[in-house]
């Protein structure tokens, strides 16, 4: 029998008093336990505080990218470890890759989006610099920093892996430690998951520990540097949320709650299209999938009234080739429930929602189990319903049977889909298989509020999308109402629930200082050397080029539009032009422009720049007629390393007109070498 541990102040807790056995999902024999009622909640929120948030914090957003990315490439190497403990939970090997490689590839994509979208620095900055004053001498801009507490993630059993890792990557990539509080049912696969973690020696000290049982009275000490973060039923997470320490410090608590998510099937998608074979795949597919505890899984389906009999046959035939039974066999397709405590909730919630709905498949009684005792393990077989009268029904919209359950209802209309989707009072996700883009349109004006996500599918992306009922770490994952109202993932905002939005206000030189990008307005350097003959390492932000001007000639603007094609009226037609209230009659390309001021900064020599890899907000504001001139000023924005040899500057750029106008404003990327 395992006995699984705590990680706590940097010292592995075995089970004590208070600790709680956990059984096999495939036979019901015991085969864990786990829990301590002496844990020092107390310390452990000390030793995060005082010793893994300092650690994280020193580090940039960039280290703690690489840090992510070898720690996921440790965890992918050892992953098969994970795979066979994961077996007693039930779920088959299919079921232990989107737990296991779905956290790992999270962590991966976290680790790729830190250091492409965030700064090899400190602060991150939150849109661009607001000038607050008439010349700009004063100037306000939002910066986020790292919480200077701990995130306390509380998850569910039924990603052991992944519901863990998809928390922990943005909170270490924000530079926040964690304490992670499995569910006890499956907390043996976490705990190792997070040996692993550890035994890598990539993780500072402090930055990640493991209550493996109950948190006690952890919560209670928290305060608002702190953040707690929930996945689990909607009932735990009401009481949690009442925590009156947590409402006292405006702890903030984000809450992920089982939801009753739903899929339409589009009044296109008729028997023989490839939309209906579509939307009778994914409904198979979420309710076998972890034997339909999932989250997002499909608990109330949505068909045209014309369509329930042909999509009721459809799912059945489906269901009925699908193999259940002990997850080690080659041949099994949908495993065990988590528990047996499990199972008889699941079969609870069954009995109410028949009350209004008659099962048309899936009997508990009769069900056959290969190479398992389906008594003395938690089986249960998919139940499909169908609720004829779905108007009249309330246990099918409020009543989650977290398990194989799923129920059909017609709908007459849109406008009749649009309000039983609406009737769940919030989901993660619902889905619609259609290739009417009208009725996706109609759909998501009339239901989007209602749901964390809106997932459309049909044979135009069908090839690669990847299922109604997984949440990407690209996405925001969460949902309204009964699914919580909080949010996940979604790229770099995930990383934001763990940090301080903050508005700074001051000259241009402060701004410049604390978010080390260069403002407009602050202090230039312009006694240098050519800024493209320095190095990544040697240029300084506001290290200015002042180009000498340059004439624009009529002749100029002719061979250009002649050589390019570019013949528009505003530039070969002086009375069209002068018609327009744009221009003062015929006047140079805004490309031609942009040529003309490479020509004017560019050092043409070999040198650190290696390669011109773009531009950013292009703005033509003023327009440049033949006779005028244009200067530019060349100023160093911002650095970001990108790899071992070269590292990416960011330039603003300005052109100016012979008046000192400006005519046009643009950021220019470069590539260095590092020198």
């Amino acid at each position: 029998m395992l006995d699984v541990q705590s990680f706590a102040a940097g010292q592995w807790i075995a089970p004590g008093a208070g600790a709680r056995s956990i059984a096999s999902a495939i036979t019901g024999e015991v085969i864990a336990q786990a829990g301590n009622d002496a844990l020092d909640g107390q310390a452990m929120l000390g030793y995060a505080r005082d010793v893994g948030g300092p650690a994280l914090r020193k580090m940039t957003f960039h280290d703690r990218a690489r840090m992510l990315k070898a720690v996921a490439l440790y965890l992918m190497e050892r992953k098969q470890a994970l795979y066979d403990l994961s077996y007693d939970t039930g779920a088959t090997l299919s079921d232990h890759k989107i737990d296991v490689d779905g956290g790992i590839g999270t962590m991966l994509v976290f680790a790729s989006k830190g250091r492409r979208e965030m700064p090899d620095g400190h602060v991150y900055l939150d849109g661009g610099p607001e000038q607050l004053g008439k010349t700009g001498a004063f100037m306000g801009r939002h910066i986020c920093t790292p919480l200077q507490g701990v995130a306390v993630h509380i998850n569910a059993f039924n990603f052991p892996v992944w519901g863990m890792l998809e928390k922990l990557a943005p909170t270490l990539l924000a530079g926040v430690p964690a304490i992670v509080k499995p569910a006890t049912a499956t907390c043996y696969v976490t705990e190792a998951c997070v040996r692993m973690m550890l035994d890598s020696g990539l993780l500072p000290a402090g930055s990640v520990q493991l209550v493996s049982g109950g948190l006690g009275d952890m919560l209670d000490h928290l305060g608002c540097q702190d953040a707690v973060a929930f996945t689990g039923s909607a009932d735990t997470a009401l009481k949690l949320r009442g925590n009156p320490k947590l409402m006292e410090h405006s702890v903030r608590f984000a809450s992920e709650q089982d939801s009753l998510n739903a899929s339409v099937l589009g009044p296109d998608a008729t028997p023989g299209t490839p939309e209906f074979d579509l939307f009778v795949k994914e409904v198979h597919r979420e309710m076998t999938a972890k034997a339909g505890q999932k989250c997002t899984a499909i608990r109330r389906i949505m068909v045209p009234q014309a369509q329930v009999d042909a999509v009721i046959d459809a799912i059945s035939a489906r269901l009925g080739k699908t193999i259940i039974g002990d997850p080690r066999l080659e041949g099994t397709r949908m495993g065990a429930l988590v528990s047996n405590s499990q199972k008889h909730d699941v079969l609870e919630k069954a009995a109410l929602i028949g009350a209004e709905a008659e099962r048309v498949y899936g009997d508990p009684d009769t069900v056959q189990i290969e190479g398992a005792d389906k008594d003395a393990g938690a089986f249960v077989p998919p139940m499909l319903f169908h609720c004829a009268d779905p108007d009249a029904a309330e246990r099918v919209h409020d009543t989650e049977a977290f398990g194989p359950v799923s129920t059909v209802m017609p709908y007459r209309d849109l406008n009749h889909a649009v309000s039983l989707l609406n009737k769940g009072k919030g989901s993660l996700v619902a889905s619609v298989i259609t290739n009417d883009g009208d009725v996706a349109r109609e759909i998501t004006l009339g239901s989007a509020a209602f749901h964390g996500r809106l997932y459309f599918n049909n044979r135009a992306s069908m090839g690669e999308a990847t299922g109604h009922g997984s949440p990407l770490p690209h996405m925001v994952h969460g949902g309204p109402g009964r699914a919580g109202g909080g949010e996940e993932l979604g790229g770099i905002r995930g990383v934001m629930h763990y940090m301080q939005r903050t508005a700074i206000q001051g000259s241009p030189d402060i701004l410049t200082a604390i978010g080390q990008q260069w403002v407009p307005g602050a202090k230039e350097i312009s006694d240098q050397a050519h800024p493209f003959t320095r190095s990544f390492n040697q240029i300084e932000l506001g290290e200015t080029f002042n180009s000498p001007s340059r004439e624009v000639t009529l002749e100029d603007i002719e061979t250009f539009a002649h050589f390019t094609g570019d013949t528009f009226y505003a530039h070969m037609d002086e009375e069209a032009a002068k018609a327009n209230p744009f221009f003062p009659g015929r006047v140079a390309h805004g490309y031609l422009l942009l040529s003309f001021a490479a020509g004017l900064f560019v050092q043409p020599d070999p040198g650190p720049v290696l390669a011109n890899t773009g531009l950013d907000n292009l703005r033509f504001m003023a327009p440049v007629a033949a006779g005028d001139s244009i200067r530019v000023r060349l100023t160093v924005k911002h650095k970001t390393p990108r790899n071992e040899e070269y590292g990416e500057v960011r330039w603003h750029v300005t052109l100016y007109n012979q008046n000192d106008d400006v005519a046009a404003e643009y950021e220019l990327l470069t590539m260095n070498a590092y020198g």
